[in-house]
This record gives C-alpha cells, sequence and structure tokens, in this order.
C-alpha cells in the first residue's frame, strides 16, 4: 500500500499538530499515530514517511496572517469528510510552492547533473551525474549521504524507483542497472539489449516489469523479477526511429512517447503483452509524414489504419501544437500524476525557441464525433483524423542550446517547473493554481500557462529538477554540477 493511503486515519492528529502551527508560528513535533489508527505494524515505517512528509509542514515559519489564513483553511476541513480534509491538506500545500526559496546546495564534483529522483517516500535523492557517478541525499539533513562515482562507464542519464529501495538507472553506456540501496557496493543485475543511450526507464507495476527506451529507438520490457546476476533478454515492443523519451501513466493504461520528428504517440488500452503483436509492421514515421504531406483522406487504404480504431494497444498520434512554435526535437515529457494529460518541452525547428506544452491524453475529446471505442467493424479501415488536443502552452528560452532541459511536476499536478536561463520558473493552469480536474479546459482554444515563481540559484543553465513526493521541497541541478535544494519559507 503506498504512504499516503495509509495517512487518511491520521488527518485529525495531523490537522491538529497544523492547527498549533498556524497559531503560534513555532515548531511542533511530530508525534506517532493514535492507537485507533489501526494500522499495521508491516505498515508502520510506510505510515511514519508518510506522516514525516505532512509534518515538514510544522518547520515554516509563518507570519500573522499566513497563520489567519490557514487557520480558517483547516478549520473548514477539519469539519469536512475524509476526502475532502485530504483534498484541504492538498491545497495547503500546494500554496507552499509559491513560497519555496533556496535553504542548501551542493557540488556533486561529477560534472553536469542531468537526472533527478526521489525514492517513493521521498527519504532518498539520487543524482545522475555526467562521469558516470550517481550522488545520493538526505532531503530532511539536505546533506550527501553516498556516493558511486562509478556507477556505469559513461554518463547516467535516467533513474527510476521500483520502490523505496530498489531503482534503475540508464546511462550512454547503452545498459541499464539495477541498484538495492542497502548494498551499493555491486549492481543486483545489468541489463543489456539497446544499441544507443539508454533515455527512459519506466516501471509497470501491474506486470512488474521495466520498460526502458533508447535512441537506438526501441522500446524493451525486461522481466526483472527473478533479480539473477545474468540478465534476461528483453521483449521489444515496439521500434520508433526518432524517438526521444517513453512514458506510463500511472495505472498502465496508457503509453505515451515523444519524437524529434514533431509528434508524439499516446497507446491507449495498453496491454504490454501484446503491444509487439499488435503493432507489428506498422511504421510511425512513414504514417505520420504521410499524414502531413497528403491529409487524412489520403490514406484511405492505408494497410495500417486498423492501429487506430482497435480497443486495445490502440494508437493515437497527437500533432497539435501553439502558431508559430516549428515543432522539432521533443525532448522532455512527463505525465500528470493522475495520467489527464502529457506535459512537454520541445525544440522549434530553427532551434530558435523552446516551448513548454500541455496536451489531454483522457480517451477520445468531446468534439461531436463517435467516440473511438465504439468503433464498428466497417470503421476498422478508416484513416486516422488527428484530435486537438493542446491544452496549454508557454513559449521558453533556448538558453544551453544542445542540452536537454528535464520538466518535473508537483505532486498534485498542479504546478510545472521549467528550466529558465539559470534557474526555474513555476508554470500554473491558472492564475488561481488550480486542479486540472476543476478548471475543464477542453473544448476551448489553448491557453497560455501562468507564470507563479521564478527561481535563480545557479550560475549555469539548469537542466533537471524534481518535486519531493512527500515534502515541500523542489530539487534542481544545473551544468556546472550544483544541486540546489528549496522549501518553502512564509
Amino acid at each position: 500500500m503506498e504512504p499516503l493511503a495509509l495517512i487518511i486515519p491520521a488527518m485529525h492528529q495531523t490537522l491538529k499538530m497544523l492547527h498549533v502551527v498556524m497559531l503560534t508560528g513555532e515548531h511542533v513535533q511530530a508525534t506517532e499515530p493514535d492507537n485507533t489508527c489501526n494500522v499495521s505494524d508491516s505498515d508502520s515505517a510506510a505510515l511514519s514517511d508518510a506522516n514525516r512528509g505532512l509534518y515538514s509542514c510544522s518547520r515554516l515559519q509563518l507570519s500573522k496572517m499566513s497563520r489567519l489564513h490557514l487557520q480558517r483553511k483547516l478549520r473548514l476541513g477539519w469539519a469536512a469528510s475524509p476526502s475532502q480534509r485530504q483534498r484541504c491538506i492538498q491545497e495547503l500545500q500546494s500554496k507552499l510552492y509559491l513560497h519555496l526559496s533556496k535553504v542548501a546546495s551542493s557540488y556533486v564534483g561529477y560534472g553536469a547533473v542531468f537526472n533527478l529522483e526521489f525514492s517513493p517516500n521521498g527519504s532518498i535523492l539520487v543524482a545522475a551525474c555526467e562521469d558516470n557517478a550517481m550522488k545520493f541525499y538526505d532531503p530532511l539533513s539536505l546533506k550527501q549521504i553516498h556516493c558511486v562515482p562509478k556507477a556505469h562507464t559513461d554518463c547516467v542519464n535516467c533513474i527510476r524507483f521500483l520502490d523505496d529501495r530498489t531503482f534503475a538507472t540508464g546511462s550512454d553506456d547503452c545498459t541499464v542497472a539495477l541498484w538495492d540501496y542497502r548494498n551499493m557496493k555491486q549492481k543486483i543485475s545489468q541489463l543489456k539489449g539497446h544499441s544507443n543511450w539508454v533515455k527512459s526507464i519506466e516501471y509497470s507495476r501491474s506486470m512488474g516489469q521495466l520498460i526502458t527506451s533508447g535512441f537506438d529507438g526501441k522500446v524493451y520490457a525486461w522481466n526483472i523479477n527473478s533479480y539473477s546476476t545474468e540478465a534476461a533478454k528483453p521483449t521489444e515492443l515496439l521500434c520508433l526511429d526518432r524517438l526521444m523519451r517513453t512514458r506510463l501513466t500511472g495505472d498502465d493504461s496508457k503509453m505515451v512517447l515523444s519524437t524529434s520528428l514533431g509528434y508524439y504517440v499516446v497507446i491507449h488500452g495498453l496491454e504490454i503483452d501484446s503491444l509487439a503483436q499488435d503493432l507489428q509492421d506498422f511504421v510511425f514515421d512513414e504514417y505520420y509524414l504521410l499524414l502531413q504531406e497528403k491529409g487524412s483522406m489520403a490514406l484511405t487504404d492505408h494497410r495500417s489504419n486498423h492501429v487506430f480504431h482497435r480497443r486495445r494497444n490502440r494508437v493515437e498520434l497527437v500533432t497539435d501544437f501553439p502558431k508559430e512554435s516549428f515543432p522539432w526535437c521533443i525532448s522532455s515529457l512527463v505525465v500528470h500524476p493522475q495520467g489527464w494529460c502529457m506535459m512537454s518541452r520541445f525544440t522549434s525547428e530553427m532551434e530558435d525557441s523552446e516551448w513548454t506544452c500541455v496536451h489531454d491524453i483522457q480517451g477520445s475529446r468531446p468534439n461531436g464525433t463517435k467516440n473511438i471505442y465504439d468503433s464498428c467493424e466497417q470503421e476498422k479501415d478508416l484513416p486516422f483524423h488527428p484530435e486537438e488536443r493542446l491544452l496549454y502552452y508557454m513559449s521558453e528560452p533556448n538558453d544551453g542550446r544542445g542540452y536537454i532541459k528535464e520538466l518535473s511536476v508537483s505532486p498534485d499536478g498542479r504546478f510545472i517547473c521549467s528550466s529558465f536561463g539559470y534557474g526555474v520558473r513555476l508554470l500554473s493552469f491558472s492564475d488561481a493554481c488550480g486542479e486540472l480536474c476543476d478548471l475543464d479546459p477542453r473544448g476551448g482554444d489553448p491557453k497560455e500557462l501562468q507564470e507563479k515563481c521564478l527561481l535563480t540559484s545557479h550560475k549555469r543553465t539548469v537542466v533537471t529538477s524534481r518535486f519531493s513526493p512527500t515534502h515541500p521541497t523542489l530539487v534542481t541541478g544545473c551544468l556546472e554540477g550544483k544541486v540546489v535544494f528549496h522549501e518553502a519559507r512564509l
């Protein structure tokens, strides 16, 4: 069970603690959960970690006005149902991101920081470094706690936790390594199969498989349940010549891919075991280029039209972008925590600008057409008609040309952190920082994202960032090799 799912019985205690903080502005020590919470001994560690995340708010220094405002919020939450109280706390925590400031920094000493990743319980932060290394930090003490100087034989690109202690890394040495944080002296296993740089790692919890992709255009599935020292051979799921990034939604129902040709692929109704068979002989780039050159009606008799109309592993090409953005290389891709949309950052064709975009990926858009899931047998050979999926956008400067600037999204999905020169800025969907489900932007014209906060704490271009899953903390990394911790201060 996920830690946040364990804290609902302890909401009353948390609200009481926060209430005291809002009234006094003083630090309050978190106490152990009440015995009436009915939490088993096996879940006590996870509950402790989750509580520690919520109780981190007690470290805030609050002004009198802030205390009065949050006190009113808490009184409303106290009288509400458990789900409403949980949302109340989430809304309070989301406001904290507007008051982030630098609290600590560290130089990794191994070149640029290409990726940052928290463990699911927020107790460990790992930095992937240009010069083959990994560095580990304690997000509470903000101190370095471990270093692996030769994690790979080339730069480390990406990190993905499978659980609170086990994680995988991908590298320019074309391999994927499995690690256990309790024993970092050696790898659990090394997975070999890619023939070019490994850039994406996802973990399918429902299937217990690792999903990786690289600049060789291959998406592989690895059965890692055995944790054997000899890596099992991967299963090739698909091949996309100009593949940049691969992501899964949290419920494993969709796979999202971005390309360096300026379009996305969304696979709905994902079933990994049958994906390779369902997409056999389908050439993504060929169909996309024909679609752009000749239009949908010219593809009426195309041999691959059926992949767009099936219930299982249904393919969708997303091709709409802001006017005059001239999309080309979509190098950064993240999925909303609830799987509602995808956020991406791409470079324009002339490389004079970059753009951050938000696209809807839920089912079929409400445009008056028949739901594609209701397609009858006679419709399976109809050509693909792209839908308008763009919801939000923001123009970005192309600082640090030649380097990929990775986006990150807050745990509540309300904020996007995007590189901006020697810092980052937080972007939201609305001026009030509303949740996407409350705004319902579908059906209207795409809107510009709202800049809510600008943080400049580096001396070179920021290329990665990550929100803590449990604390109001944001960590950023730059080409200089500097890691900066930002925490909320009111």
